[in-house]
């Protein structure tokens, strides 16, 4: 554990390094963005429903679409995103230091990377919380029951500090076994070099579907952490940060108003839908792009609904309910703030 606490502070005190750095030039990543005519968006290195490539490298997920919903805003266009496969360990330096426009990979907002980091979370495309994967055949229902367990793991993220504060304040031992990559933990639980797995629920959901049986494994019921999950921009760049939030936002209120791909286009006398189209207000001005930004994210990416569907919901191999996902309106946490 006191291994675990020093290698994240070893972490955070390199990435620190890139963030001062970062910090001491502004950008203008929107004018970079629109100069080499792509957005450069960092992703996972493999996480099922979320951010990964299928067998010719073309990427889908949840944190792809929220890259293309910003291409689709700043360039008009959904398909210029290069995107960058990086590790827990490499994303924040990769971000920092210039390497990404944007990070759009599984990453939990947090007190110490808001503030210390030099970056800045531009908001919550999937609210998660940690848990627990396991073999069936173990018949274990709880992590009370993993007492002196070993768990595989990813480094360099927020798991590791959970799953120490965790067993500490429970009184258990328990011992890591780490991996770089989710896939690799995967391997890791497969081979049977761990008894248990812990990432987000929605990880591992997406981790089981990918098993060689996946009715061999079992998600237990105990959630250990909240893990907001969103997009990450750098901190000197206020106008690239409000274009990243007001994407996803964008997807989120075209939901509430009820308005998906296939009917942006249509005529509306609601104001809500009009502002959105592009056809009326002025939202487009104070982020420095044309006035159908919003529609272009609609059309070509879809509204939050159509995007949670298409990547990890009830129809997909992942089987993630809408959960507190869903919108406010019914009986979620999800809204974004007033589209005017």
């Amino acid at each position: 554990m006191n291994k675990l606490l020093k290698l994240s502070a070893v972490s955070l005190l390199t990435i620190g390094s890139f963030s001062v750095q970062a910090s001491m030039f502004h950008s203008d990543t929107l004018k970079d963005v629109q100069a080499k005519g792509s957005l450069t968006c960092g992703v996972s290195t493999g996480t099922p429903g979320f951010s990964s490539p299928d067998a010719s490298g073309n990427w889908s997920g949840m944190d792809v679409d929220v890259c293309r919903a910003v291409a689709a805003a700043t360039l008009g266009d959904a398909k210029k995103v290069k995107f960058v496969p990086l590790t827990a360990k490499e994303r924040f330096v990769a971000l920092s230091s210039g390497e990404i426009d944007m990070l759009s990979r599984n990453t939990t907002w947090t007190h110490t990377r808001d503030t210390s980091l030099g970056l800045t979370f531009a908001g919550v495309n999937y609210y998660d919380g940690q848990g627990f994967m396991v073999k069936k055949s173990l018949g274990i229902n709880s992590v009370k029951e993993l007492d002196g367990a070993s768990f595989c793991i990813q480094a360099g993220t927020t798991t590791e500090l959970n799953l120490a504060d965790y067993f500490r304040s429970n009184k258990m031992e328990f011992k890591a076994v780490t991996y770089d990559t989710s896939p690799q933990t995967k391997g890791g639980f497969e081979a049977g070099r761990c008894d248990a797995l812990t990432s987000d629920v929605s990880q591992l959901a997406g981790l089981r579907s990918t098993l060689k049986d996946p009715s061999s494994a079992v998600v237990l019921g105990d959630v250990i952490s909240k893990e907001p999950l969103g997009p990450v921009v750098r901190k000197d760049d206020n106008t690239w940060l409000n274009i990243v939030r007001w994407s996803l936002n964008a997807m989120i209120e075209a939901e509430e108003l009820g308005v998906t791909s296939a009917t942006i286009d249509n005529a509306s006398t609601n104001p809500g839908v009009q502002r959105l189209q592009g056809k009326s207000g002025k939202l487009n001005e104070s982020l420095g792009l044309s006035k159908d930004w919003s529609r272009n994210i609609v059309a070509q990416v879809g509204n939050y609904g159509e995007v949670f569907e298409r990547n990890i919901g009830m129809s997909t191999p992942i089987q993630l309910p809408r959960g507190v996902n869903q919108l406010w309106i019914k009986g979620g946490i999800l809204y974004a703030p007033a589209f005017r």
